[in-house]
C-alpha cells in the first residue's frame, strides 16, 4: 500500500513516514503543496492508494491542492490534517473533495485505522456528469444547471446534491446523508438535513416548476430519476 505523505513540518512528517512504514505501508514524502500536487497528479494513475494532506501549507494550501486535484478527477482518497480545532475547517475540506480528517495532534493509530478504512473502500471512477432528466451536476467543474440554465450552489448545497444523484432514484436515509455530506463524527442536529434539502429545492425545483428532490416518509430523500 502506497501513501503520499504532504507535510511541512518536518519532524512530524519523518515521524508519521516511520510510523506508517513501520505499519507496512510505502511512503513517499513531500513538504509543500506545489509539490504535493505535482506528486499526485503526475504519478502514473493509481501509484498511490491515499493521500494524507495538511491543511497548512507553504506554496499552495491542503485545501487548494485537494480542489485541483479533484478538479483533474484524481480520486485518490485524501485523509487531511489540521492543526485547526473548527468544524468549519474540517467542512471545507469535506466540501472540497477530502474523504476524512484528523485534527493535529492525532493518535497515530487512528491515523492507520483510518487509512486502511480509506484504502479498503478504495477510489471508484466517479462519473464526469451526474444527470436527473434536464438537472446535471459536474463534479469536475463543480457546476450545476437546470435545463441548460446555471444554478449557483454553496459548497455544503453542492455536496447534498451530488450524493443525492450518485445515488438516484434511490431514498437515502438522513443518517447516511450526514455521514457522507457531512461527515461521520458530526454531532450536530440531525435536522440541518432538512434545512439544506430546503436550500436546495429553492434553488434547483422551485424556479423551474420541478420537484426532483422527493421526501421519502420514514426513509429519507431521493432524487427522481426524471429529475421531477
Amino acid at each position: 500500500m502506497r501513501v503520499l505523505v504532504v507535510e511541512d513540518e518536518v519532524s512530524l512528517a519523518e515521524t508519521i513516514r516511520d510510523g506508517l512504514t513501520g505499519a507496512g505501508f510505502a511512503i513517499d514524502l513531500v513538504h509543500d503543496g506545489v509539490d504535493g500536487l505535482w506528486s499526485a497528479s503526475e504519478t502514473p494513475h493509481g501509484a498511490y492508494d491515499a493521500i494524507v494532506l495538511d491543511i497548512m501549507l507553504p506554496r499552495l494550501s491542503g485545501y487548494e491542492v485537494c480542489r485541483r486535484l479533484r478538479a483533474r478527477e484524481v480520486w485518490t482518497p485524501i485523509l487531511m490534517l489540521t492543526a485547526k480545532d473548527g468544524e468549519y475547517d474540517q467542512a471545507d475540506a469535506l466540501d472540497l473533495g477530502a474523504d476524512d480528517y484528523l485534527t493535529k495532534p492525532f493518535s497515530f493509530v487512528v491515523l492507520v485505522a483510518r487509512l486502511r478504512a480509506l484504502i479498503r473502500r478504495g477510489a471508484p471512477e466517479r462519473p464526469v456528469v451526474l444527470t436527473a432528466g434536464d438537472l446535471s451536476l459536474d463534479p469536475s467543474e463543480r457546476r450545476v444547471a437546470r435545463g441548460g440554465t446555471p444554478v449557483a450552489l454553496t459548497p455544503r448545497e453542492f455536496a447534498l446534491l451530488e450524493f443525492l444523484l450518485r445515488n438516484r432514484g434511490q431514498a437515502v436515509t438522513k443518517t447516511a446523508i450526514i455521514e457522507n455530506v457531512w461527515d461521520a463524527h458530526f454531532n450536530g442536529d440531525p435536522n440541518i438535513v432538512e434545512v439544506y434539502v430546503g436550500y436546495l429545492r429553492k434553488k434547483i425545483d422551485h424556479p423551474f416548476g420541478r420537484a426532483a428532490i422527493e421526501t421519502v416518509r420514514g426513509a429519507g430523500y431521493r432524487v427522481a430519476c426524471d429529475g421531477g
